[in-house]
């Protein structure tokens, strides 16, 4: 998959992937996006109704950002997090060094980023005493979890019509089902085949106001 290191208007870094014409975040500024999208909106909306352990997945890994910017907040420091990263084309080190995440948010977070990228993939791996991250090189689509354990899903990946099969009904009665009671999905795609496809699977869905450039986003209830 060829990939272009590009800059949003935020100044942050994101890919450009020429063979289908997209995006890895909004053109309009990546980390903008996805702290409103999956910090603001997902991550601190969860942490207060949880009890000193937060359990996370992410569908779409990519750049990293969604789970560099939930490590290095500080409301998780009190928490115990175990996040787990879907990703089936992984960055290569070229590509993750490139990017200028550090440098916007914190010359202090280099090596956690660095670390979070260079841990091995398919083995949970301890961060620190708090955090264990596991990233899995798969297909969404050949994903499957016997039990609820996420508290919290960032469902991040490419659009439904260059990935459709990403988001059918199937899929998210998969995560329905992988989801703790009261747990919630994020998501930036507000199409109606995807409000449709949620509400089939059993979810309770709200409109919240997007970030800067898109109207609105999706937070999915169980």
């Amino acid at each position: 998959m060829k990939r272009e290191i590009i800059i949003t208007e935020d100044g942050s870094s994101s890919l450009f992937v020429e063979s289908i014409q997209e995006h890895f975040h909004s053109r309009f500024g990546a980390i903008q996006e996805a702290i409103h999208i999956f910090i603001e909106n997902g991550l601190l909306y969860v942490l207060p109704k949880l009890n000193g352990k937060i359990s996370i997945l992410e569908v779409g890994f990519g750049t990293g950002l969604n789970c560099f910017l939930t490590l290095i907040r500080p409301e998780i420091q009190s928490y115990t997090l175990e996040y787990e990263g879907i990703e089936l084309y992984p960055l290569n080190e070229k590509e993750f060094t490139s990017l200028n995440y550090p440098e916007l948010l914190g010359q202090e977070y280099k090596p956690l980023f660095s670390q979070m990228h260079q841990t091995i993939w398919e083995i949970p791996q301890k961060i620190n005493d708090q955090i264990i991250l596991t990233k899995k090189c798969l297909s969404f689509t050949e994903v499957c979890f016997d039990s609820p354990q996420f508290d919290l899903v960032y469902f991040d990946p490419f659009s439904p019509d260059k990935q459709p099969e990403m988001w059918t009904q199937e899929r998210f009665e998969m995560l329905y089902k992988a989801m703790n009671p009261g747990a919630v999905l994020l998501t930036y795609c507000t199409k109606g085949i995807v409000k449709r496809a949620l509400k089939a699977a059993g979810f309770q869905i709200e409109k919240l106001p997007g970030p800067i450039g898109k109207r609105e986003i999706l937070r999915a209830t169980k």
